[in-house]
């Protein structure tokens, strides 16, 4: 799909080469199709900018940082230092501090906060209970996820060995989660 915004390429001479993992353009297209989301939307992991992309494509103010230079002009910015309210959240955040930039995001989220993760990791995920999680989106067929590097070096993507889902959360909800499907074809 041809994108009217553009990105200057991602520099693995940038001296914070933390590595990211890319979610094709159909993940964040489709929450942006099924989820409602008042207000403007914030990426604070932006990475190539794929989600903050498909917000605007959706219609929605949508802006990014990031906390190393991937290729999306953005502000350089640590998020678990920001401090700044937001009306909604929506990223692909690091996994291995998922629940910290999660709950961090709760706290600055004036609406809604929408993370992509690992499904396999929802089992152990007993501290989302006390957080207002609204929704699961299963992610189908499974996205492949490769690391950024191998997109910029034109590697091969495709064949993800991983299941992924949106979990979304929405200030005020106390009820129990719904789960849905969120298929990239919108069947």
């Amino acid at each position: 799909m041809s994108q009217p915004w553009t990105h200057t390429p991602y520099s693995p001479a940038h001296p914070r080469v933390d590595e990211h993992y890319v979610e094709p353009f159909w993940v964040s297209e489709r929450l942006f199709d099924e989820e409602k989301f008042t207000g403007k939307v914030y990426d604070p992991c932006c990475g190539f900018g794929r989600i903050v992309i498909s917000g605007l494509q959706a219609g929605i103010d949508t802006y990014g940082s990031d906390i190393a230079y991937r290729g999306w002009d953005s502000t350089l910015q640590d998020f678990l230092k920001h401090r700044a309210r937001h009306d909604n959240l929506v990223f692909n955040p690091p996994f291995n501090m998922f629940r910290e930039f999660t709950e961090h995001a709760v706290r600055c989220a004036r609406h809604k906060v929408a993370a992509i993760m690992p499904t396999a990791r929802l089992n152990a995920a007993g501290w989302m209970r006390r957080l207002p999680l609204r929704r699961i989106w299963l992610l189908t067929p499974r996205p492949s996820m490769p690391p950024g590097s191998v997109i910029t070096n034109g590697g091969k993507v495709g064949g993800g060995k991983s299941d992924y889902c949106w979990i979304v959360f929405e200030d005020g909800y106390g009820g129990l989660p719904e789960t849905n499907w969120l298929h990239r074809d919108k069947l």
